[in-house]
């Protein structure tokens, strides 16, 4: 969720002849022109650390040197730009490099399925197939979920403003309450299952569940592997697929490739985006169950379903960082550290801790707390936004690959902003 602001562009042309429906721009005054790493330049060469890293689109950094040279090598060797989903090297190349050291090791069977380029076109196929499947209409989606802004994924969606902005109805979907949401004494998943149990509870046969394990967009909401379990046991019982969109929470943003191993989940369909590339190159993908793979040909197509320099990045970037298990144990280090020092801000000033892995933030309180201390944070040059209902939570989402030095020195930032302004309330109650 971006933060308002009044107008502040720095460059007349944005203002002349850019829709006014763009949004980041408004929080981050400024023309950026260079990345790298952690870092983002504007155009006057002052730095910026990146705490948004394209919400979660640039998990590995900006430019990572090593997905760069291969791009930069497969373009300049004239290879296969657009091919709609004709056979290519590089999209073999991705299918093998992903097979091997992504599906495999964790025992996994799944077909990939290269829809648009964007996250709404995943879930968008996800949602089709499980229609299709199941001869069904009726998808479960949860409260302050998010799953993109096309018309069928828009319905999944729980955000107001977004769902105003379509201005027709949004059908197809029946609203679930999240794990948590009206209290650690409630059990949501009981609650569900009681009221598909019973046939005059209104709830028509769902064809698919469709969850984040944790919620970007809607808060920093981390469901419990307990509550998970029971979301799948509970879709299974009434015949219904489980769709988990780790679009926001994967390629390593929670701790691991996908944001749910180790919990036994075993997802009839996977969506992924944003960082899949690996280098932020527009790349989407949806994952089902081979028994599940009943499309006819053409039958849900796109121009750009698979983007070959994405395939090029994806490929390179899975074989960098997901090869061993390194990375994934520098993840672990930094997260702790990440959760340690939100936690002693939080307490600092009786706030509380959101999310998991490097996937955090704190409840400011309130939405205009937390667009002040963005404000703050962004003056001292570090790009950070909010998430939430009202837009409550700051919300860290650093490259991955981060140095300790330079996150250590943005999460100062953060500490010092959340004293700045807590402070002067503080004071000013006094």
């Amino acid at each position: 969720m971006t933060l308002t602001t009044s107008k502040i562009t720095n460059s007349e042309v944005f203002d002349r002849v850019e829709s006014q429906v763009r949004s980041y721009s408004r929080s981050f005054p400024k023309t950026f022109g260079k990345a790298q790493g952690a870092t983002i330049f504007d155009k006057s060469g002052k730095a910026y650390t990146d705490f948004l890293a394209g919400c979660s689109t640039l998990n590995y950094g900006h430019n990572d040197p090593d997905l760069k040279a291969a791009l930069i090598d497969y373009i300049s060797a004239d290879g296969i730009t657009h091919g709609l989903d004709m056979f290519t090297e590089a999209k073999e190349n991705f299918l093998e490099t992903f097979e091997r050291l992504i599906l495999k090791p964790r025992g996994m069977d799944y077909k990939l399925q290269f829809t648009g380029p964007t996250g709404a076109n995943a879930v968008e196929a996800a949602m089709k197939l499980a229609r299709k499947v199941t001869g069904r209409n009726s998808i479960i989606a949860f409260t302050n979920g998010f799953h993109g802004v096309t018309l069928g994924a828009l319905a999944a969606t729980g955000n107001s403003g977004h769902r105003q902005g379509a201005n027709t109805p949004l059908s197809g979907v029946t609203r679930a309450a999240y794990d948590g949401y009206f209290g650690a004494d409630i059990d949501t998943a009981d609650m569900l299952d009681q009221q598909l149990s019973d046939p005059s509870s209104g709830f028509d046969a769902p064809a698919a569940f469709i969850v984040e394990t944790v919620q970007g967009e809607g808060g920093l909401n981390a469901a419990s592997a307990e509550w998970l379990l029971k979301i799948r046991a509970i879709a299974r019982r009434h015949g219904a697929l489980f769709i988990v969109d780790d679009i926001q929470a994967g390629c390593g943003r929670t701790g691991s490739f996908f944001s749910f191993e180790g919990m036994g989940l075993d997802p009839d369909i996977i969506t992924m985006a944003k960082s899949l590339s690996g280098m932020g190159l527009p790349f989407a993908l949806t994952l089902m169950k081979p028994r599940l793979d009943i499309w006819k040909p053409a039958e849900h197509n796109g121009t750009f379903r698979g983007n070959n320099h994405a395939f090029v990045t994806a490929a390179a970037a899975i074989q960098k960082f997901w090869s061993d298990g390194k990375f994934e144990a520098e993840l672990a280090e930094k997260s702790t550290y990440l959760g340690e020092r939100l936690d002693a801000i939080a307490e600092a000033h009786d706030l509380g801790r959101r999310g998991r892995g490097m996937m955090q933030g704190i409840n400011a309180g309130t939405g205009a707390v937390a667009e002040a201390i963005c404000r703050s944070c962004f003056r001292s040059g570090l790009i950070i936004e909010t998430s939430g209902a009202h837009g409550e939570i700051v919300k860290i989402l650093s490259p991955l690959t981060i140095d300790k030095q330079q996150f250590a020195a943005g999460l100062d930032i953060v500490e010092n902003a959340f004293e700045e302004v807590l402070g002067t309330q503080r004071a000013a109650a006094e």
